[in-house]
This record gives structure tokens, C-alpha cells and sequence, in this order.
């Protein structure tokens, strides 16, 4: 992780480290803090706790967004007070849309489009408040749709299940935009519970959902998403995300958490050891096996 970080996010990067409450690589997000990148733009759909640590880290200068907060619990304390002015001389800069609408960016980001038609602006203030989006007359009738312009990360961030060393990456359970993602950026980084042989991805090859060839670094990273979950590997750390809310109203007990669970370690490993043996056994869940599926083979 060090060794990707240090290489393929600079200063100045749009990086996007996207997983929809699932898959959030918080261990990639840590790293970012640790190296004390700067003037990053930050781009996710839900930027929940690892984008308050990043920030409160000093790494950004802007947000591109569609729904912030500590997801179930409450806001997000260090984002809120760098938008607010609270911290003058941190100020953050940001740039919202709907759900729709970022997802939208990425793709045509992917497929390299000027912009991306959807409904989903009527009757709200989003494009007073953010003039990017912008309605557009149909080139087929008489109807005005909006229009949001394409998102190329300079890096996107991925956590998945498991890829071979060549970057095919495969996923299951909850997706969100990690592909468009992937796909609209210039250099990928994939961090991954577990490497496996080029044959396990060739043997169920319809769960992969980025290929190796868009692929700049593989990171194996058991626990990378912690406290977010990886489904069959880990579940949601839900007390994390309580104990968050009182730290992150506090500017002074966020720096402190970061002092204490990202600057003074070295590394993911460390991170396991002070979470300790017992919590983390807390979150491995029961098994559930999937159906199998036959392929059929030529002969």
C-alpha cells in the first residue's frame, strides 16, 4: 500500500475511492493521510467517515459529492466545519450532485462522452446551487433534460473481494460505481482481501468487474475496509461508527484519533494489532455459499 500510494496519487490528483457502504478502502484512505498528500480533490458518492478523516487530515481542498454523513448515525463533524469557515485556513471547496448525477459523471467519464442526460433535476435547487448541471434541449423532440459534465479521476481507489496478480478483479455483494469509476480514471490501485490464481478468475469469470488491463497496482489488503464490511470476509463494524459521532464533533479528538490510529502507525498491520484479535473476531460472519453454476467446457 505504501509503495502504491507514493507512486500513483500526487499532489493535485482527483482521486476517487468509491464502495457503497460496502468495499470502502479505508486502509487506502489512511495511507493518503500518512504520506500527507495535498490540494486533493476528493470524489465519492457518499463521502462517510474515511472522507472526515481525509479531510481532517489536511489532504484535500475539494469535495465532489452527492450525500455526506455517518451513515444511520449523524453528520460528519470535520467536513462540516472546514465548509462552514470554522477553520479559515482550511477551506474546502464543493461540488454536489444527486446520486444519479455522479454515477452518471463516471460513466461518461468511462465511455468518454462530453456530458450525461438525465432527469433527475426537476424541481430541485441543485442547479442553482451547482451551475454544472445544466438543461439541455433534446435533439430528438421538444423536451429539456439536464446534463452533468464527465468525471476522469486522475486515480481510483478499489476494494474488492479478491484479484490475480494481473489486476482481474472480482466483487460480490452490494456494488456501487467502482466500475465506471475504475473505467473513467487514468490510474487504478485495487486492494483486495485475497490474491488468487489467474484460474479461480477464469473459472467464474461474470464476477469480474474490473479487468487487468486497466489495472497500475494490486495491493493485498486483508481487513483494508475495516469498518466498513466485505461481504463473506467481514461484517460492518457498526460500534465504529457510533464512537465516530462524539469524536468527530470535536476538532482536538479528531486530530487526536488521527494521531493515534494513522500518523503513529506504520501500516494496515499495526492498525489490526491496536484494534486488537477480539473485535475483529466479533465481525467474521457465519458461512452462506452461493448456488454453483456449471459454465460447460468445450471439448
Amino acid at each position: 500500500m505504501r509503495a502504491a500510494i507514493s507512486e500513483l496519487v500526487r499532489d493535485g490528483d482527483t482521486v476517487a475511492i468509491e464502495g457503497f457502504t460496502h468495499l470502502i478502502s479505508f486502509a487506502a484512505g489512511h495511507e493518503i493521510i500518512r504520506q500527507r498528500k495535498r490540494d486533493l480533490t476528493l470524489a465519492r458518492l457518499t463521502p462517510d467517515l474515511v472522507y472526515d478523516q481525509m479531510i481532517a487530515g489536511g489532504v484535500a481542498s475539494k469535495l465532489v459529492f452527492s450525500w455526506l454523513g455517518n451513515p444511520g448515525v449523524g453528520g460528519l463533524g470535520a467536513i462540516r466545519r472546514r465548509i462552514e469557515g470554522e477553520l479559515p485556513d482550511e477551506p474546502l471547496e464543493i461540488e454536489e450532485y444527486s446520486h444519479f448525477g455522479m454515477v452518471g459523471r463516471y460513466t461518461a467519464g468511462a465511455m468518454n462522452l462530453p456530458f450525461f442526460p438525465l432527469r433527475s433535476y426537476f424541481e430541485t435547487d441543485l442547479p442553482v446551487a451547482n451551475p454544472l448541471i445544466r438543461p439541455i434541449d433534446s435533439p430528438y423532440g421538444e423536451e429539456r433534460i439536464y446534463a452533468v459534465p464527465p468525471l476522469k479521476p486522475d486515480v481510483a481507489i478499489v476494494h474488492a473481494q479478491r484479484a490475480s496478480a494481473g489486476g482481474d478483479t472480482q466483487v460480490w455483494g452490494l456494488l456501487g460505481s467502482q466500475k465506471e469509476a475504475a473505467f473513467a480514471a487514468d490510474r487504478v490501485i485495487i486492494v483486495v482481501e485475497e490474491l488468487v490464481d489467474e484460474a479461480v478468475i477464469r473459472a467464474d469469470p461474470n464476477r469480474t468487474i474490473i479487468p487487468g488491463l486497466i489495472v497500475d497496482a494490486v495491493v493485498v489488503e486483508p481487513w483494508g475496509a475495516h469498518p466498513s464490511y466485505v461481504q463473506g470476509a467481514y461484517d460492518r463494524d457498526n460500534r465504529f461508527y457510533l464512537d465516530w459521532d462524539p469524536i468527530t464533533r470535536d476538532e482536538a479528538a479528531v486530530q487526536a484519533w488521527l494521531r493515534a490510529w494513522v500518523y503513529d502507525l506504520d501500516g494496515r498491520a499495526a492498525y489490526l494489532e491496536k484494534l486488537g484479535a477480539e473485535r475483529l473476531a466479533s465481525l467474521k460472519p457465519g458461512p452462506a455459499p452461493s448456488g454453483a453454476v456449471d459454465y460447460g467446457a468445450y471439448r
